[in-house]
């Protein structure tokens, strides 16, 4: 017989799961017919990040049921943490979603900043939301080439490759690999930027409009494109909240709801940026969102450029922070700190928190409870991909196969993250 674990008495639950309205079904069940056929579309499906399983029942060549099947790539992400001490939780939180990884390590380091009470220094505050911004510029990328891919562009996918290349390899500049990292670390990040970073940035704004003109060129203007995008996929402002949707997937719909705005963190709150919205909640709006969005991602890390402020990169506190690398080829005493740090890891207070942040996909946020061990109690992850697969039903029924494709592919699901 399992036994079920209960929470530490004094922790109580920061929030009551949403209520899902009638009318906003997640599984859509098929009408009675003789001449329905039901289709596995997967496990395996070029238009997911990933492994889903689409059980679609068709009526000629339309949709009229479908069930969402997940769990082809679970990898029981939030039960690991939970066996892990914080430090080497740490690796872990990037696998979630690998295409936001870097979005994905900033939930976690900033929910267990706050959990502990550590002050970041200013200087990597700002690094941190300069390579937040790079991160979704190379999210973006791959969503638009792999859409591209879907419909037939495929020169359009070899050329948003070259340019993510050019953002792994500023990646690769400062923090030694392409993807992740494990750059930010409680307290700061794990190095300061590296000489020439800078120049090799700013040649990277400078070339990365032109290249957004010539994707929008390519696109946005074709009538084949258009034809398959727009009016596909449509849910309205009301229904998208109600469903949970945030980031680019909300936004089309015309609410401007971004985290970066609504909930500054990092160092947003001194950065002049616009929050990318569409009108009418279509496949072609969420496109325009999510490649108008690197416009402005570009704008942000030029502005994290012009304004970083000097200082260190990470925190004093030896309780919670690694000793600087090279006191560990001259003090054994920082060596033997920085053995115990890593392997036996620190104690955090008892309590909970809940740190979101914007990523490529939407709001991710890190759910942890301490019970006052080197351990997180509970670790959970709200995850934008898992939220938005709720509306792929919504989105598909009555719909052509071939626009089901365009609508899971909008969505811009990854499958890493829904089956955490």
């Amino acid at each position: 017989m399992s036994t079920v674990e209960r929470p530490p008495a004094a922790i109580q639950p920061l929030f009551t799961p949403a209520r899902i309205p009638p009318g906003a079904p997640s599984k859509i069940d098929p009408p009675p017919g003789e001449d329905l056929i039901t289709v596995n579309f997967g496990p395996v499906h070029p238009s997911t990040h990933g492994v889903l399983r689409l059980i679609v029942t068709i009526d000629g060549e339309v949709v009229v049921g479908l069930d969402a099947d997940i769990g082809y790539v679970h990898t029981g992400f939030e039960k690991n943490f939970e066996q892990k001490t914080y430090w080497k939780g740490i690796t872990y939180a990037p696998r979630i979603d690998y295409l936001a990884f870097f979005a994905n390590e900033l939930a976690f380091v900033g929910a267990v900043e706050k959990l502990i009470g550590l002050e970041v220094p200013e200087r990597a505050q700002w690094i941190r939301t300069l390579f937040s911004e790079l991160n979704r510029i190379h999210s973006h990328l791959v969503y638009l080439g792999t859409s591209a891919v879907e419909m037939g562009a495929m020169s359009v996918f070899f050329y948003c490759l070259r340019e993510r290349d050019y953002v792994l390899d500023l990646f690769e500049m400062a923090t030694g690999v392409r993807m992740h990292d494990r750059y930010p670390q409680f307290g700061g990040v794990a190095e300061d930027l590296p000489k020439g970073f800078y120049e090799e940035c700013r040649k990277f704004c400078r070339m990365m409009p032109r290249r957004i003109d010539e994707y929008l060129d390519l696109l946005a203007g074709n009538p084949v494109w258009e034809s398959r995008y727009r009016g596909i996929g449509t849910i309205t402002p009301e229904a998208a909240i109600a469903m949970g949707l945030s980031g680019p997937n909300l936004r089309a719909t015309g609410v401007p709801y971004d985290l970066r705005r609504t909930d500054p963190y990092l160092a947003y709150p001194e950065i002049d940026f616009d929050v990318v919205v569409g009108e009418r909640g279509d496949a072609y709006d969420r496109f325009l969102c999510r490649t108008k969005e690197m416009y402005e991602s570009v704008r942000i890390v030029e502005q994290c450029l012009d304004k970083m402020p000097s200082g260190p990169v990470m925190a004093t506190d030896r309780k919670y922070v690694l000793p600087p690398r090279a006191e560990l080829h001259t003090s054994m005493e920082s060596l033997i700190h920085h053995f115990k740090l890593v392997t036996e890891g620190f104690r955090v207070p008892p309590g909970q928190v809940y740190y979101p942040v914007e990523s490529a996909r939407g709001e991710f946020g890190c759910y942890l409870v301490s019970d006052g061990g080197p351990k997180p109690w509970r670790a959970h992850f709200r995850a934008p991909s898992f939220v938005s697969l709720q509306v792929t039903a919504m989105m598909s029924v009555n719909r052509y196969v071939g626009d089901m494709i365009v609508v899971v592919g909008s969505l811009d699901g990854v499958m890493g993250e829904a089956d955490r």
